[in-house]
Order: C-alpha cells, then sequence, then structure tokens
C-alpha cells in the first residue's frame, strides 16, 4: 500500500513499505515536524504581485510548513498583496510584514469566502489557520503590534513605546478617564515629565512649532478650577501677562466671603490694595514704608482724582487735577475741624489750618439800566419795571445797592419817597431812604429832580434775587408822580461783599 501524506507534507508510510528507506523517510518527517513546530523562513513578494504557498509532501523547504513566515519583498509594493494557503492547511503562524511600499499583505485561503488576516506593513500578527469548512475556512488573527484583546488584561513592568490609543483610556471601574481626539497631520502635543524630590512634574506643549499654547477649556460654563494655594504665571526670565481671552471684561475675584488682596514679590516689601469681602466693605490702599498712592499724568493732561456723586442723583463729578508746577507742592491737613465761617489757610509751607476769614472783599459787581417811565397816584409804594439780579457765591455775603434816577410830578409841592425791594420784600421798612420835592408844575411841564440811594442788604442766600426801586405819592397830596419822565435812564450797580 503507498504512502499518504499530511496538508503540511509529513509522509504516512504504509505497513512493511520503504524497507531499505525507512530511516530515511522518518527523519525527513522528523524535520519538517521541527519546521513546523518552531522553523522560519522568508517569504519574498519578488515581483509586486500575489504569492501562493504550496505543499512538499514528504521533503522539507515548504514554506507554509514553517511556524514563522517573514514577507519581504524585492522592491516597493504598490498595492495590498495576498499570500494563500491550501484549503486543507491546519496550522497557526507567526506573520511579519518586512516589505517595502508600506503596504499591507492578506493571508488567507486560496479560495472560499471565509474570514482571512491582515498584516499591516512593519507590524507581526499571529494567525490561525483553522480548515474549519471544505469550502469557506477561516483564519483568525491575534494582533501583537497592537493590543487588543477583548478580556481584560493586566500588564506588569511592560514597556509600551508609542502605543496608539483608539479614541479613550478607561479606569478600574470601566468608565471613560481620558479621550483622545485624533488631528490629521499633528506635529504639536503634551510631554509629560516626572520629577526628583523637590520638584513638581511638568505637563508641557512640545512639537514642531516654535511658540505653542496649552489650551484648556471646560464644557459650557464650566470653570478652570486651579486648587493650589498659589498660583505663579510666567516663567522665571520674562514679565507675567494676566490678559482676558476675547474682547470681555477681566474680572478678578475671590470664591468665597474672603478679602482680595493685590501685592508683589508674595507680600515682601510691597504696599497692598485690598478689597474687603463685606457689606459696605472698605478699598484700602496701604503704601510699603515711606511709599505713597500716586495718581500720575500723561503727555496730554495732569493726574487727577474724579468722585461722583451718588448714582441715585446723578452721573456728574468733583475732579482735582494738579497744575503746572515748577517744584513738588506738599499740602498738610488742618488735624480737626474749624467753627462756623472759618477759612482754610497756609502757613506758606504747606501746612493748612482754619483760621477767621477777613470779609470787606468785593467778590461780584452786576449793573443794569433801564429807559422804562413809571407813573403812580398811589400812596403805597409800587415797584419800577426794571430792577438788577445778582445769585450771591455764599449765605453770610452782603449786596451793597446803589441806584441813580430822576423823579418828576404834576405838582411842585408833590413828594415822592422811594425805597429798594428785594423780589417783593422791601428791604429799607421803617427808615425814610429818599423823600423829597418831585418839583412838578401845574401845567406837568416838570422840572425833573436827580436822586441817587445806597442800602447795604444780607439777603442770607445763595439763590438769585432782583433788586428794585419802589416809590409812592406821600399822604394828604393830590397828583402824580414819576420816574424816568421822558424816558430818562435809570442806573442800578450791585456788589457782593464776601463776610
Amino acid at each position: 500500500m503507498a504512502s499518504t501524506y499530511t496538508p503540511l507534507g509529513i509522509e504516512l508510510q504504509a505497513t512493511g513499505e520503504n524497507a531499505g528507506t525507512w530511516g530515511t523517510k522518518t527523519n525527513t518527517n522528523l524535520q519538517i515536524v521541527e519546521q513546523i513546530s518552531g522553523g522560519y523562513t522568508a517569504v519574498n513578494f519578488g515581483s509586486d504581485a500575489d504569492v501562493a504557498l504550496s505543499v512538499s509532501d514528504g521533503s522539507t523547504g515548504a514554506a507554509l510548513a514553517h511556524r514563522v513566515l517573514e514577507f519581504t519583498s524585492s522592491g516597493s509594493l504598490t498595492a495590498t498583496r495576498n499570500c494563500t494557503i491550501p484549503l486543507d492547511v491546519q496550522q497557526f503562524y507567526i506573520l511579519k510584514n518586512s516589505t517595502t511600499g508600506s503596504q499591507s499583505i492578506t493571508f488567507k485561503y486560496v479560495s472560499g469566502s471565509g474570514d482571512s488576516v491582515t498584516v499591516a506593513n512593519g507590524t507581526t500578527v499571529i494567525a490561525y489557520a483553522k480548515a474549519d469548512d471544505g469550502t469557506n475556512p477561516n483564519i483568525d488573527s491575534v494582533s501583537i503590534g497592537d493590543v487588543t484583546l477583548t478580556g481584560t488584561e493586566t500588564l506588569t513592568n511592560k514597556t509600551l513605546t508609542s502605543p496608539k490609543i483608539g479614541t479613550s483610556i478607561l479606569d478600574t471601574n470601566g468608565n471613560e478617564l481620558a479621550k483622545v481626539t485624533a488631528t490629521s497631520s499633528a506635529v504639536n502635543e503634551f510631554t509629560i515629565a516626572n520629577a526628583a524630590t523637590g520638584s513638581g512634574p511638568t505637563l508641557s506643549s512640545t512639537g514642531g512649532d516654535t511658540n505653542i499654547d496649552i489650551n484648556v477649556t471646560p464644557k459650557g460654563t464650566g470653570d478652570v478650577v486651579l486648587a493650589g494655594d498659589t498660583v505663579k504665571v510666567g516663567d522665571s526670565g520674562a514679565a507675567a501677562t494676566l490678559t482676558s481671552n476675547g474682547a470681555g471684561a477681566l474680572t478678578v475675584t475671590t470664591g468665597g466671603a474672603a478679602d482680595l488682596v493685590l501685592s508683589t514679590n508674595s507680600g515682601t516689601d510691597s504696599g497692598t490694595v485690598t478689597i474687603t469681602d463685606a457689606a459696605n466693605g472698605n478699598i484700602t490702599f496701604a503704601p510699603n514704608g515711606t511709599g505713597v498712592v500716586q495718581i500720575s499724568g500723561n503727555s496730554t493732561q495732569s493726574g487727577r482724582l474724579r468722585i461722583t456723586e451718588d448714582t441715585d442723583d446723578g452721573s456728574n463729578y468733583i475732579q482735582l487735577l494738579a497744575p503746572a508746577l515748577s517744584s513738588n507742592l506738599s499740602l498738610t491737613l488742618p488735624s480737626a475741624d474749624g467753627s462756623a465761617d472759618q477759612a482754610l489757610v497756609t502757613n506758606g509751607s504747606g501746612v493748612l489750618s482754619f483760621a477767621d476769614a477777613g470779609g470787606g472783599k468785593v467778590l461780584q459787581v452786576v449793573g443794569a439800566t433801564s429807559t422804562n417811565e413809571d407813573s403812580t397816584t398811589s400812596t403805597s409804594y409800587q415797584a419800577v419795571t426794571d430792577g438788577v439780579s445778582i445769585t450771591p457765591s455764599a449765605t453770610n455775603s452782603k449786596v451793597l445797592l446803589f441806584a441813580n434816577f430822576e423823579t418828576s410830578g404834576t405838582d411842585s409841592a408833590i413828594r415822592v419817597a422811594t425805597s429798594f425791594f428785594r423780589d417783593s420784600t422791601e428791604v429799607t421798612s421803617g427808615s425814610r431812604l429818599a423823600q423829597r420835592n418831585a418839583q412838578g408844575s401845574t401845567s406837568a411841564a416838570s422840572t425833573p429832580n436827580q436822586m441817587s440811594m445806597v442800602f447795604l442788604d444780607s439777603p442770607s442766600t445763595t439763590s438769585q434775587v432782583t433788586y428794585k426801586i419802589a416809590f409812592k405819592r406821600q399822604d394828604n397830596q393830590v397828583g402824580t408822580v414819576k420816574i424816568n419822565d421822558d424816558q430818562k435812564t435809570l442806573v442800578y450797580v450791585a456788589m457782593e461783599i464776601g463776610a
């Protein structure tokens, strides 16, 4: 009976056959077994085409009868190529793709629709040729380059050199710990470095660009929380700048009921600005040592301090500004308030105090004229048409009044009385300020009489007041008295005198 052969080429000798050659054939079979269990061979794609492996019955050297197959090529492959085995081969292989051209090799059965294994360029795969179907057998694999085990594996003391992570890293509970998003043609990345005793680990942005940001983006309205007691910005060799990322306002605040303190050099030899966290809390400027709080000017204006009114009242303000100076000027305020109506005075050396103010200074002068003619037959005072208006600058100021005018009447015996009125109030009540003959004639062709009046009034107000001459006919007389007959000129002068 003739010998038969396994799918991998081992000869199965019939009983009583191969007399004289049995030992040689047995040795060959043992060599084939040795190839199958641990042999290595190269499978060369010499012509940029598919390669079909075949069995060598009863002899060594068949590539498919080796454990380790390394795919090589004589030149660069231009597409994925196939390496096929017969349908009845049952074996597991270690396959390594060392071809040039960056192409994959598909390891498959010669025909059928069963599963095949793709070996990416530069990777190594363990493949199981099952021969589990006469027409459509399958080949399964386990990738050696990338760990893709479906079960849970614990790697202890293993070194992963440039591992490829699909989308995320999970924690021990299987929940997402970190997600990884791939960027096409990426050149910049994170570098994480540990540190020896006394230093902290480092997270750096590195890559192909020269200057690379680190972007930290919270989700939605989430915050970036830095849990350290001290947060430092800038490197050791350059000034640091804290800016807003865009056109929005930059707000610096505390996260709870605590004061906000601004200082330099961690507070050493530094002044502070303290914003107190409290209802009606203060903002305190505290210079260090002999330092000062300085409000500087620029090339277009001097330094200025602006204090606004209560927002319920409006948006007006009081502004203090420095004039042009030939030298520094320091003013020391009084240690206590002065008495009523005292003024702030200097000793000539910048020391201010309160003292009694000198009075009698003319603060303002207002004049007015009128050519209106006024007349009356009444024995009660009647104000003329026009007057003079003035607005005192202080309630304790006085107003010195002057008036010059002409009087006349229809009879030479008629007497006219005159007085000053402030608005509707007679300020010369109880005194005969001016009273004389009007010098009229019975023919009404009166001869005018020139008159002048002077009076010092105390209006006690800072609101505008109007002064006018008032006149009347004396009692028990008959006729008409006039002011500015024939439109002569009435002249007023009002002077504010400081107290």
